[in-house]
């Protein structure tokens, strides 16, 4: 039990103070639990995050599920996970608790989505450095934002995925990879790893087939944010549109509450996948949330225990790998699919709106100004321009 509090005490402090998306979210992991503390060895750590990048979810939050997982078994995982996201989930759900109850300023929330603007723009350019290595690459984006585009539907995001896994497995296998990498010992058994698979594809396929015969306002969020969840390759942003597409198509949510709890997520510290918790109390108060926050977390946590066993067999399939490649290629397609519309459509109506999301694109990238700043900075600027 000591052990368990204590890394709830350790991840409920990097919650509070993780500012900055995944990718800084993993470098103050490894400066608190390998350096500070060695917890884990840095192999073990590169192993840990590489196997995050491989798998669907929320890179940072998979990463503290198996730091969780080593340190202090199944238990410590979910105590790890809880500590990390409980902070700003506490935080969007009283920013949507006061979104819905008060008369919110329009200047402000027209702020909030021009910083979303900027941070999506940035999100695309960085993934595109990482993601998009070949013209092979290039052409499954492409393919993919235009697949997105012309056919609005709810699985559009889904298939289009699948499809990209696909033409990645036939045409991205080269991979470079250890011919002897040194193994992770996990507390876990692979028996326990396949229970927990077999749960994830269960649920995977078995909810979009339950829903609508259960008419339940609760279990249709369970339905759509577990779907999400289970589908995102890419990192936070990535969720985006397959949220939009989820909630604002189908009318649960408008898009102008949509963005601007998008672009708030950016100033809490924690995962952006606590986007959820907004969504979900915007749309049925505090019990939603719960919902939403568990739904979409919750294949993270199914794939990142399940996977640890066999990372090692997984990390020697270059097939396999092959596909990632290719969803890793298509989200950056759909995350630009999602910048054009909803939200450059939704946000740029004239060349104010232009001049000011340009620069506060330049204070990101040029200035390296922080998102939660850049939100306070946004709020400031829509309520004296608006």
């Amino acid at each position: 039990m000591r052990r368990l509090w204590e890394i709830f005490l350790v991840s409920l402090t990097l919650g509070c103070t993780s500012f900055g998306g995944p990718t800084a979210h993993l470098g103050y992991f490894q400066n608190e639990y390998v350096q500070k503390r060695k917890w884990l060895s840095d192999h073990d750590y590169s192993q840990l995050v590489a196997l995050s990048q491989f798998l669907p979810g929320p890179a940072s939050s998979q990463v503290g599920m198996g730091i969780g997982l080593l340190r202090g078994g199944l238990f410590g995982s979910i105590v790890s996970f809880v500590g990390f996201t409980l902070p700003s989930v506490l935080l969007l759900m009283a920013f949507a608790y006061f979104s819905v109850h008060t008369e919110m300023d329009i200047g402000w929330i027209h702020g909030l989505k021009l910083v979303a603007v900027t941070i999506v723009a940035q999100a695309i350019f960085d993934m595109s450095k990482k993601l998009i290595l070949s013209i092979r690459h290039l052409i499954i984006a492409l393919l993919a934002l235009m697949a997105v585009l012309l056919w609005v539907h709810p699985l559009a995001q889904v298939m289009t995925i699948i499809v990209a896994s696909f033409l990645g497995y036939q045409f991205l296998k080269k991979i470079n990879h250890k011919e002897n990498p040194e193994e992770t010992v996990v507390p876990i058994s692979k028996t326990t790893g396949k229970c927990f698979l077999a749960l994830f594809i269960i649920l995977l396929v078995g909810l979009p087939i339950v829903s609508p015969l259960i008419q339940y306002e609760w279990f249709t969020i369970l339905e759509k944010f577990y779907l999400s969840g289970a589908l995102v390759f890419g990192g936070g942003h990535v969720v985006l549109p397959l949220l939009e597409a989820q909630f604002v198509q189908s009318g649960l949510i408008s898009s102008s509450d949509f963005l601007a709890g998008y672009g708030l997520t950016q100033a809490v510290p924690g995962p952006l996948f606590t986007f959820a918790s907004y969504i979900g109390m915007v749309i049925a108060g505090v019990p939603g949330a719960i919902i939403a926050t568990i739904a979409i977390f919750f294949p993270a946590f199914l794939l990142i225990i399940g996977a640890m066993p066999f990372w090692l067999a997984l990390n020697r399939f270059a097939g396999l790998r092959g596909a990632m490649a290719g969803a890793n290629a298509a989200v950056v397609g759909i995350l630009a699919a999602a910048f054009i519309h909803p939200i450059v459509t939704q946000t740029i109506q004239n060349a104010l709106d232009i001049v000011l999301a340009a620069a506060l694109l330049w204070c990101l990238m040029r200035w390296k100004v922080q998102p939660y700043l850049l939100v306070l900075i946004g709020i400031f600027v829509g309520i004296v321009c608006y």
